[in-house]
């Protein structure tokens, strides 16, 4: 077993009750510290994915159970399988069962963009069907059952505050912690905006590491950010990606797949969503400000130019919605 991977035989002893754990191996690219999560091999061959809060709160947990039921009996999306969940001593946990195809991450780079167009129109029509779930009001997802949601009722304004408080939480860096003020400040001024979009239910992190496909659909893990909330934010934040896999003929065909995918599901792209962007492009860039000291060691660009340029931007995107 990896060093500092003690507690997967925790969580295996109470989930897993005289199974042994043949390997333990990373489950993939994750910033977020709040969670610790590994593959385990057991000494059969079958493996599992085992994810723990390592701040000991259960609510992403519960999350993520009710989101993964309900998605399953109502969207048109793959979901994770689940085997076991409960608490370990002191700590929450939730293991899966390996999700079937394979993953958009590791093949992304070397399809072609024909490739990438055809399944990111794929990922465009699961999306639609998730965000078809319609709901009277915005909130946080707390509890499931039965098909069911419960749902922490708030306004879209006051929904977005929560997520970008959960956010600043997880960030690996305070260095422009003053940003995340001044966005809510500015989320809270274009309440009477954001208060008109639609409420579904939304997977809150499309990341291509959360994406799975098969020949007949498409998939999605990492189910602990769902909450109700506005679809036009979850599209932004798949364009956005989309917009740097390539110079703009690329990441135009490849955001208009997209786009098209969604439409053929959903009839029409989220209403009202161009108003709300500015919005969203400003909130977005919180997640390059809160794991800066992250995103930089990916960059060409030296600390000092990357910080000027993430400076510029967001100051452009906060003036554009105050």
């Amino acid at each position: 077993m990896e060093d500092g991977a003690e507690w997967v035989t925790t969580v295996v002893d109470d989930a897993f009750p005289g199974r042994t754990v043949d390997s333990v191996s990373p489950s993939g690219p994750s910033w977020n510290d709040g969670n610790r999560s590994a593959c385990v091999t057991f000494a059969g061959g079958d493996a599992a994915f085992a994810k723990v809060a390592t701040d000991g709160t259960d609510a992403r947990i519960a999350t993520e159970l009710a989101a993964i039921e309900y998605a399953d009996r109502h969207c048109e999306v793959t979901v994770p399988t689940v085997l076991a969940s409960g608490t370990a001593g002191s700590t929450p946990y939730l293991v899966t069962a390996p999700m079937e195809g394979a993953n958009f991450h590791r093949p992304w780079a070397e399809w072609s963009t024909a490739e990438r167009a055809a399944e990111i129109e794929r990922v465009g029509a699961a999306l639609a069907s998730t965000h078809a779930r319609e709901f009277d009001q915005h909130g946080q997802i707390v509890d499931g059952g039965g098909g069911d949601l419960a749902v922490e009722t708030a306004s879209w304004t006051e929904t977005l505050v929560a997520e970008i408080e959960r956010e600043r939480r997880l960030a690996s860096t305070d260095r422009y912690d003053h940003y995340v003020d001044d966005v809510i400040e500015a989320v809270r001024a274009n309440s009477a905006v954001l208060d008109r979009a639609p409420a579904t239910f939304v997977h809150g992190d499309p990341a291509m590491p959360n994406l799975f496909r098969t020949d007949d659909a498409v998939g999605f893990i990492d189910w602990e950010t769902a909450h109700v909330g506005d679809p036009a934010r979850e599209c932004h934040r798949v364009e956005d990606r989309l917009r740097d896999c390539g110079d703009d003929a690329v990441s135009d065909r490849l955001v208009s797949a997209f786009r098209e995918g969604y439409r053929r599901r959903a009839g029409s792209l989220p209403a009202g969503r161009t108003e709300r962007e500015p919005v969203y492009e400003a909130v977005r860039l919180l997640g390059t400000a809160g794991f800066f000291d992250k995103h930089v060691e990916y960059s060409d660009e030296s600390s000092t130019e990357a910080a000027e340029r993430l400076e510029r931007e967001m100051d452009a995107c906060l003036d554009a919605i105050r």
